[in-house]
């Protein structure tokens, strides 16, 4: 049975698209002199990057009608035994430490935790709006030269980042994405412009190395191309040499998987690693699966780390990137440690050493993580450096990518309903400006969003195949009123909650607003990550 899945068009969502504020003066508002910089820029990425998104629709589609990814054939160009030079200042990765770039005292913390690599974000951890923006790219600046501060009302004194040297990397915003009110009338790339602004504002005698980014959200081997090309052009303008700008890439939607060598030889001037972004992975794996009932997801976190469709691109990444001379990085742990909380926090490092046991015994050479105290159990799952040197014994050059998720994990109403008062709450937070939200132990950003989102919209597709269990064993079938149900119900709690802190009446309102937005992008079909 094929359900029709509707796919909405890129701009049109509840999500109000990024633009500038009404008396946006790009004179008063903008560095001097970045207008004529961009203008060019703007006027050679903007039309590609807008025909690559466009594909991505057809392609998403193309899956929905029973047209999957799939493995190709080797081009002469992968073929070649080509191989990238890894630089020695990038060559310990073993943990990255990320967060939001609009939250300094964050950004601070990190850069002095110690870890080996810092992402500061201007995606899916922060809220994609003018004036966060406009913040994490001061702070991302304020970074790279080091003066970046924040004041700790505890201690009552200013803390500075401490001198060090890790690698910081910036992750824009994704090639999905636009930026309104630049220009009148006309959409620019979200992701060319935040490279710009960033690129613009650094001179390169103040940084410790190379200028890096973190690319998201790739879906396709050319799209490595856009990048390249926007890198080259930058280095260009300013004579620098043609290689100077450094990445790692995100490969987190289902079609980038079977192309991630090709990928990486596209970028192979620039690029120093891949990294599992396995939260947007799942998100992605179920949206171009929408259409299956056998891709009917438990409840999310009865879904075990080494679940075969993670472990299987877990095993085949590192032996692509060691093939090619670069880092294999692993994804997040969304169990958050607890300072307040010690079984929490004992519960939560215990699932971080086990998690990142298994990403280097997949041979990664390193992993993410979202707070200091993680650092150090991250780190020393991973030998040192990195495992580069490392091949799989026994790794299928072309591994089954899409396993069917059978006997793993318990699909019920309560599964249900907890992502429903998670998509409400973590909106909310969205609403209250905050891109990423602790909610009940797990960090939630907008990855995990959408995958909540699309786990409700399998179960509404597919109620008449796949049972979903209340408590006593009955099979509930999730029809679009019983979510409202689910909604009506969840937001009440939400709401009684609040009354009981003495909440101010706009919160409220804010969660309301949350409510609605929420449901309504799952009943329209709005899952791409904005």
């Amino acid at each position: 049975m094929t359900t029709a899945v509707r796919i909405p068009d890129i701009q049109t969502t509840l999500v109000p698209l990024n633009t500038t504020p009404e008396a946006f003066d790009p004179s008063r508002d903008l560095p001097p002199g970045f207008m004529e910089f961009f203008l060019p820029l703007h006027q050679r990425f903007t039309p590609r990057q807008q025909e690559l998104a466009f594909l991505r629709t057809q392609q998403l589609q193309a899956s929905l009608e029973g047209v999957k990814p799939a493995h190709r054939f080797p081009s002469d160009t992968v073929r070649n035994g080509w191989k990238i030079s890894l630089p020695d200042w990038c060559q310990d990765q073993r943990n990255q430490m990320t967060g939001p770039a609009d939250d300094a005292e964050l950004c601070v913390k990190m850069l002095n935790s110690g870890a080996p690599g810092v992402m500061l974000d201007l995606e899916d951890s922060c809220v994609n709006e003018w004036s966060h923006h406009e913040v994490g790219i001061a702070n991302i600046l304020a970074c790279l030269r080091g003066q970046l501060s924040y004041y700790d009302k505890k201690r009552d004194r200013r803390v500075n980042i401490n001198p060090s040297s890790p690698v910081i990397l910036t992750r824009p915003r994704g090639l999905h994405l636009s930026q309104a009110g630049v220009f009148p009338d006309e959409l620019v790339s979200a992701s060319l412009f935040d490279v710009c602004r960033i690129f613009y504002g650094v001179n390169p005698a103040e940084l410790k190395h190379p200028l890096s980014f973190y690319i998201p959200k790739s879906e396709s081997a050319d799209e490595a191309l856009w990048w390249r090309d926007l890198f080259q052009a930058l280095a260009k303008s300013r004579g620098l040499p043609h290689n100077y700008i450094k990445c790692m890439a995100l490969v987190e939607s289902h079609p980038l998987a079977y192309q991630m060598e090709e990928f990486a030889y596209n970028l192979r001037e620039h690029l120093m690693g891949l990294n599992l972004g396995r939260w947007d992975y799942m998100a992605s794996l179920i949206h171009f699966n929408l259409d299956d009932p056998n891709w009917v997801l438990p409840d999310r976190n009865t879904i075990p780390y080494n679940v075969p469709f993670f472990q299987n691109l877990r095993e085949l990444m590192p032996e692509i990137c060691h093939r090619r001379g670069i880092l294999a990085i692993g994804g997040m742990t969304a169990l958050y440690p607890s300072r307040e909380d010690a079984e929490l926090n004992a519960r939560a490092l215990a699932v971080l050493e086990k998690d990142k046991k298994n990403e280097a015994d997949c041979l990664m050479d390193g992993a993410w993580t979202g707070h200091p105290d993680q650092n150090a159990i991250a780190v020393a799952q991973f030998p040192f450096p990195n495992q580069l040197q490392v091949r799989s014994k026994c790794g299928a050059r072309y591994p089954d990518l899409r396993p069917v998720p059978n006997g793993i994990g318990e699909r019920t109403l309560k599964g249900t309903r907890a992502a429903v008062r998670t998509v409400i709450r973590y909106r909310y937070g969205v609403l209250s400006g905050k891109g990423a939200s602790l909610l009940d132990g797990y960090m939630e950003d907008l990855a995990t969003d959408r995958i909540y989102r699309l786990m409700i919209a399998q179960r509404i597709a597919h109620r008449e195949l796949v049972p979903v269990y209340d408590d006593e064993g009955r099979a509930v079938k999730h029809t679009p009123a019983l979510v409202t149900q689910l909604f009506d119900e969840e937001l009440g709690r939400l709401l009684a909650e609040n009354a009981v802190k003495g909440i101010p009446e706009e919160e409220t309102q804010k969660l309301r607003q949350a409510r609605a937005i929420s449901e309504a992008m799952i009943i329209n079909g709005e899952f791409n990550p904005v």
